[in-house]
């Protein structure tokens, strides 16, 4: 179990059909001290999703009156809608010890790079393209057009993975989660983390 101690940003990116959203959502609800990253984005809600829980959903006006005070740790465009971060939300959970997973497309992980350089950074893959496009088609939830975008775009999405800290090829989702785990307990007994001042307090 991830102890309180100490709050990590745990980025979980790749191309839409990849699986970060069921590897995201696996891992907030096996730990405790995790919470899911609460996006705002401009897109109309999908489904049984609900504001303030999936996403803020917000009109393309007030996103963007947001943005120009500076309020998203990151922002991006993704498939004609407007995503981003609200940094208060990422501030408050540190204060409480909490760790935060994002389910996030590229380029908001780029600019997460930027500003927390800190944060582990998780690229997830399919095994082949045309296994990609069969979990998009899969959906059921897209027009044809929509699956040829995504399955274009992820060609583009895949030339950043050298940016990323770890990858993990979501052939069989157990193994996925456990590879997940498996780089989290990783990064948590890295020096830089370790709780060593407590062998040092400790008489």
């Amino acid at each position: 179990m991830i102890t309180r101690e100490r709050s990590l940003l745990i980025i979980i990116s790749g191309p839409s059909g990849a699986g970060k959203s069921s590897l995201s959502s696996y891992f907030v609800d096996a730990h405790d001290s995790c919470r899911m990253s609460l996006s705002a984005t401009t897109r109309p809600p999908r489904g049984d999703e609900v504001d303030g829980r999936e996403y803020r959903f917000l009109s393309t006006e007030e996103f963007l009156a947001r943005k120009e005070k500076g309020e998203f740790a990151e922002w991006a465009v993704v498939h004609g809608h407007h995503y981003g971060t609200p940094r208060r939300f990422l501030s408050e959970c540190a204060e409480r010890g909490e760790s935060v997973v994002f389910d996030i497309d590229v380029q908001g992980s780029m600019q997460l790079r930027k500003g927390y350089p800190d944060a582990m950074f998780i690229f997830v893959l399919p095994p082949t393209r045309r296994a990609l496009r069969e979990r998009l088609e899969g959906r059921n939830t897209d027009s044809t057009e929509v699956v040829e975008t995504r399955t274009k775009n992820a060609l583009e999405e895949v030339s950043y993975v050298r940016r990323f800290d770890y990858l993990i090829i979501n052939d069989n989702l157990d193994q996925a989660k456990a590879d997940l785990e498996a780089i989290v307990r990783a990064e948590r007994l890295k020096a830089g983390r370790a709780d060593w001042q407590r062998f040092l307090a400790d008489e």
